[in-house]
Parts: C-alpha cells; sequence; structure tokens
C-alpha cells in the first residue's frame, strides 16, 4: 500500500473539492495514508492575483480537525505546496517557521513572472529555450531557499509546451538536471514522483523516469509520491505504475514526511 502526499482541496484557488470528498476517495483507494498540501503562490501572474493565497490559519484549523476526526481510521496529514520565486525566499521562510507542516512541496509555478499553464510563458521562446529557462530558475532557488523537504514536479514544464514531452529528453537538459539533483542531495532534499504527468496524457510521471533513475544513482534516497489530484476521482491516479518505476530506478523503498521528519517505507510487492 501507498501514501499519497501530494494533493489539493477547496482551500487551492484551482480546486473545488471537499476535503472529506478527498479522504473518502483515499480510503476507498485502499490507500495507507494522505497528506495535503494545497497551494501557496504569492505574487502568481493570474487573475485574480491572490487565486493561490490562502487563510493559513483556516487552513491548519480545518485539516487539524479532520487529521483528529480520522485519527483511529485513517491517517491525515497537513502539508503545503509553496509556489517559489526568488523575490520570495524571505516572505515563505517566515511562512514555513510559522505553521506545523508535516510537508512541504516546493515548487516552480512562475518563472520570470509566468506559468507554463499560460501560453504566454512560451512567447518569443522556442520549446527548448523555454525548458532550458524554467530548470535554470529552480536551480537559482535552490541557491537560495532551503525551507522544504521535496521539490515537487521538476519537469512540471513539459505538461505545457507546444509538443509537451514528445520532442523532451533527459539528454537534452542533462547539465542543468545534473546540477539540480546533486544540488538537492547535497541540501538533504527530496524529489517526488507525480502521477499527475499519466492525467495529462504525457505517458510519463512528472519528472520523468530517468530524472527519477538519475537522482537514485548520484545518491538520492527521499521520494515521495503524490497524484497531484484537485479531485476526488484523481486521488491516487495511476498508482499501480509506482512500484516498478521506483524499482527500475533503484529504489526499494518511499518517504512519507511527518513533522518535516522523513520515514521510510518499503515499497509494495
Amino acid at each position: 500500500m501507498l501514501w499519497d502526499t501530494h494533493m489539493h482541496c477547496n482551500f487551492s484557488g484551482d480546486s473545488d473539492a471537499d476535503p472529506e470528498d478527498m479522504i473518502r476517495a483515499s480510503i476507498s483507494a485502499g490507500l495507507d495514508g494522505i497528506c495535503f498540501t494545497d497551494h501557496l503562490d504569492y505574487d502568481f501572474p493570474s487573475d485574480p492575483p491572490d487565486l493561490f493565497v490562502i487563510d493559513l490559519d483556516e487552513y491548519d484549523r480545518a485539516i487539524h480537525a479532520l487529521t483528529k476526526k480520522y485519527r483511529s481510521t485513517f491517517p491525515v496529514l497537513h502539508g503545503i505546496e509553496i509556489g517559489v520565486q526568488p523575490h520570495l525566499h524571505g516572505k515563505l521562510h517566515e511562512v514555513v517557521l510559522a505553521h506545523d507542516f508535516d510537508q512541504v512541496i516546493c515548487s516552480s509555478h512562475a518563472i520570470d513572472g509566468k506559468d507554463p499553464y499560460y501560453k504566454t510563458f512560451f512567447i518569443g521562446r522556442g520549446e527548448h529555450e523555454a525548458y532550458e529557462r524554467y530548470f535554470e530558475s529552480i536551480l537559482e532557488n535552490l541557491e537560495g531557499f532551503s525551507d522544504f523537504d521535496v521539490y515537487g514536479h521538476i519537469d512540471y514544464v513539459v505538461r505545457y509546451g507546444p509538443n509537451t514531452n514528445r520532442f523532451y529528453s533527459y539528454e537534452a537538459y542533462s547539465d542543468v538536471l545534473d546540477a539540480i539533483l546533486k544540488k538537492l542531495i547535497d541540501m538533504g532534499k527530496g524529489i517526488e514522483i507525480n502521477t499527475g504527468g499519466f492525467k495529462y496524457g504525457l505517458g510519463h510521471p512528472n519528472p520523468c523516469e530517468d530524472i527519477i533513475r538519475h537522482y537514485r544513482s548520484f545518491g538520492g534516497e527521499i521520494i515521495t509520491i503524490g497524484a497531484d489530484a484537485h479531485a476526488p476521482e484523481h486521488v491516487a491516479y495511476d498508482f499501480a505504475k509506482v512500484p516498478r518505476i521506483l524499482r527500475e530506478a533503484g529504489f526499494t523503498h518511499y518517504t512519507v514526511f511527518k513533522k518535516r521528519q522523513p520515514y521510510f517505507y518499503p515499497l509494495p510487492e
């Protein structure tokens, strides 16, 4: 059995899901536990601009109440997915210190003030240039921010490129990807396998199998599992594929963060 530790509910600006519906779907899927990781993205290029700014105190209260309600039957953890940009490092540091999250996912959504979700990110850039800039921005954030546990969907950008992942390969960006993975390992940070890539029709998770394999070959040990679900029907999406992918990458375990500490669970057979 597996944990789904990247999921959203109606505290995220792009989800209408009742958190208890997400819990019920998780129980029905046979999961061992979950972690809510709703979006917090300051200065996000959206209309309205505060689409991903949430009431953190209310979020804390709501998830803690659910943790208590389901304590004897199903583990529910309290996390956050923060959208990091260089000018936000100090502000995000204060947020993380002020709240008792179990897990903090650090994700790159806005790069140079634009999100690849919107096609404006690709205007004036070729696909290769756009993808490379996205990866470079991750490295820039890692140079100045460390208040997180795992970096989310490292190749998120390919979900929305003009050709998605048709011409995308690890080798085409190996210099910057190698630097990212080695930096994460030096920092004691993990990555995730995000099955949202399958939902988006990529045929691969985010990050792709080659990134996961290289992270492990460089000595990385921390990997969490998440479907990036924003609705109950996407909880644990394509999780049946996860154990094989992780085993082929060299993992025998996966990771769950509790109170910001990593716990290692054996992969199911």
